[in-house]
């Protein structure tokens, strides 16, 4: 068959579907996605609501989201990028940190709600499997904020990151169904939940110890390794109190502003800011001197 150019006309377009396209690059599943999005005939559309977590090399993102025919709308958002605001500052992406950036979007939903006196979820991290419950009223029973898990495309093998955020949104008062099967420290063959181990992992205990061993064995790798640490003076035994006092603060007041931010740039000085990096094209009479330079330099 001889190569045929697709011609990308008003037909072409009327015909084209972002789904197919997604899926072809791999960037959704959109068996899953269905799932999570289709709503109950009897809900009278009512919007269900998914915890959407995502990782990158520097920063963990989550939000709550819900879906319309016009596409996804996201009600609230927060990210490893702002735990600096409160006091932590290194390990953005690691367990202990995507718990924290969990239990940071639960309280700004609940808050954003006004739910956040009336569902306060776990306030001291123990590590044990609980799941928020609706409470009694006055008005009656109040049922808490529910959300579905959507993992993306991330394998959800046993102590995956993910569920780190999960059970950060779980304690921070979020009803999230699930188990205690991909938690860390869940044995298999007894089918229970070490809640000490899991309690350690929230608090960073994993990488203490990590710190504590590869400064003992081999304290070059230790130095290169954990440098911003040492830089700041961050000893393997202040972990534990660094995020217990995180989860302190991010309970006191979940919409801290960042001290060290600026003023907000206008949109005119945002849109100098993008043309600083824009190279402007050469006009004809510049091109016609730059091709008569080379040759002066090519003729010398």
């Amino acid at each position: 068959m001889p190569f045929t150019k697709t011609v990308k006309n008003n037909a072409y377009f009327s015909r084209f579907q972002t789904k197919y396209r997604r899926r072809r690059e791999g960037k959704t599943d959109y068996y899953a996605r269905k799932r999570l999005i289709t709503q109950a005939k009897n809900k009278y559309n009512a919007p269900k609501y998914r915890m959407v977590v995502r990782f990158t090399n520097r920063d963990i993102v989550t939000q709550i989201v819900y879906s319309e025919v016009t596409g996804d709308k996201v009600l609230a958002s927060a990210y490893a990028h702002e735990l600096p605001r409160y006091g932590i500052d290194q390990g953005l992406t690691n367990w202990a940190a995507a718990y924290a950036t969990g239990l940071l979007l639960a309280r700004r939903v609940l808050k954003k709600l006004n739910l956040d006196e009336q569902f306060k979820g776990v306030e001291e991290a123990d590590g044990e499997h609980t799941l928020t419950e609706a409470i009694e009223t006055e008005d009656g029973e109040r049922r808490p904020f529910k959300a579905f898990l959507d993992v993306g495309l991330v394998r959800t093998s046993t102590g995956n990151r993910v569920f780190a955020a999960m059970k950060g949104a779980s304690d921070g008062g979020i009803f999230i169904p699930h188990s205690e099967r991909r938690f860390p420290g869940y044995d298999i063959e007894s089918e229970e939940l070490d809640a000490e181990t899991l309690k350690g992992y929230i608090h960073g205990s994993h990488v203490s110890e990590y710190m504590e061993t590869l400064a003992d064995e081999d304290e070059e790798r230790y130095k290169s390794q954990f440098i911003k640490y040492i830089e700041n003076e961050i000893d393997a035994g202040d972990l534990e109190e660094i995020y217990a006092d995180a989860h302190k603060a991010i309970r006191e007041d979940p919409f801290k502003a960042d001290e060290n931010a600026g003023p907000k740039k206008t949109k005119e000085e945002w849109k100098a800011e993008s043309k600083k990096y824009k190279v402007a094209p050469l006009t004809h009479a510049q091109r016609k001197a730059r091709v008569e330079e080379k040759i002066r330099q090519l003729a010398a």
